[in-house]
């Protein structure tokens, strides 16, 4: 009796693709493992545009180790920390995935796991709720509940920002019942957005910056990404930005209600009169968000409203991906397809055999698409979610 191929997954946004995004997929990549990377598309989870569009990532995520690269859609990509990481999950667990990993600060995926299981368990929320009323911010009132449950040594890990993304899979992986086994490996090197590496790693906002202003990064990043960003540089396609669709997106709010921008995620509390309030005079999303941040609402969670809202993201969609859009695959990969929980979308054709609740939100990736477009100094076509060619492993003239 043959034995099961084992396959591993890392759930990503290779914003860009560097040497610890590498390391990561090496660690991943077990002996005779199969690897499935599932990373963001155009728009990633801080709200704004990728740097480099999601088929060039998806081929350096292929050249790094990956035989399989899905895309998260939007709604989850663009979302809070726990959405992001159940549609993360739920698209592993509909490829059969054994195993989850993820670097984390503190590298103990047993004391991330304890860390979930708390979160989940009724006495935090008897415990968090009280603090909550009292006026902590979320973050703050969940460390302090966690202190309180677990000792303030277990808390101080839900001070950094992958070890709490790490919580958010663990969480994720019982609340789905996806039996995966968790493994993290420890961060070396550079922090998340450290301003100066360390060694051969640096993090993705630092190497943004500097690709931003024309200064060199290959001692930090793979060659295939360092080619790749040099070549779409030339092109006028690197690196993308929101900024271009500023005026855009103000003007959106400035035609949006507050009913309509109350059916976005993460909008309560009266938080859409602020922002409403703030677009009528704001130069840029950017003061926009500046304005209406406050010590309960952080900059990130304005910016993934505000970018929610633009992109037609809307409560009403289905709680997990309704699909596996495939953006790039090895031959080894193409065979994990076969048995896949979801439908699978990897040509134009598929999608006429989507229902219409996954139809829908591939129109709001296509939609998402062709804004991206319009977000580098030169502009691409619109139309290129069904005319961009599947990424294939190795690549054949």
């Amino acid at each position: 009796m043959a034995l099961k191929t084992q396959i591993s997954g890392v759930i990503c946004e290779l914003d860009p693709p560097h040497n610890g995004h590498r390391f990561l997929f090496s660690k991943a990549k077990k002996a005779g493992a199969l690897l499935v990377a599932v990373m963001s598309g155009n728009f990633v989870q801080r709200g704004a545009a990728a740097s480099l569009d999601k088929w060039n990532r998806a081929r350096i995520a292929l050249s790094m180790g990956a035989d399989l690269v899905v895309e998260l859609p939007v709604p989850w990509a663009v979302s809070s920390a726990e959405r992001f990481a159940l549609g993360g999950v739920a698209l592993l667990r509909s490829l059969h995935a054994d195993t989850l990993v993820f670097g984390s600060e503190c590298g103990d995926a047993e004391l991330l796991q304890r860390i979930a299981d708390v979160l989940l368990s009724p006495a935090f929320s008897e415990t968090v709720r009280p603090l909550l009323r009292d006026g902590l911010p979320f973050a703050a009132a969940r460390e302090a509940a966690v202190g309180r449950l677990m000792g303030d040594e277990c808390a101080a890990a839900l001070r950094e920002p992958n070890n709490i993304l790490g919580i958010e899979y663990c969480k994720a992986d019982r609340t789905l019942g996806a039996g995966l086994r968790v493994e993290t490996v420890r961060r070396t090197g550079s922090t998340h957005d450290a301003p100066q590496p360390a060694g051969v790693f640096a993090s993705a906002s630092y190497l943004r910056a500097e690709s931003a202003a024309g200064r060199p990064i290959s001692a930090f990043v793979p060659e295939e990404t360092d080619r790749t960003v040099a070549k779409e540089r030339d092109a006028g396609h690197y690196p993308a930005s929101l900024r271009y669709l500023d005026r855009a997106v103000l003007a959106h709010l400035l035609s949006a209600g507050p009913e309509e921008l109350r059916n976005v995620p993460d909008v309560a509390e009266g938080l859409e009169h602020r922002i409403l309030s703030e677009a009528r005079t704001a130069e840029s999303v950017s003061t926009l968000c500046d304005a209406v941040k406050t010590k309960r609402y952080s900059h990130a969670r304005i910016r993934r409203i505000v970018l929610a809202s633009f992109l037609g993201i809307t409560n009403d969609l289905p709680p997990l991906p309704p699909y596996l859009h495939v953006l790039g695959m090895s031959d080894d990969g193409a065979a994990l397809l076969q048995n896949a929980a979801l439908p699978t979308v990897t040509r134009a054709a598929d999608a006429k055999a989507l229902d219409s609740r996954a139809s829908h939100v591939l129109a709001l990736e296509a939609r998402a698409d062709d804004l991206y477009s319009l977000c580098t100094e030169t502009r691409r076509p619109a139309g290129m979610t069904f005319t961009e060619k599947l990424v294939r492993f190795p690549e054949t003239d």
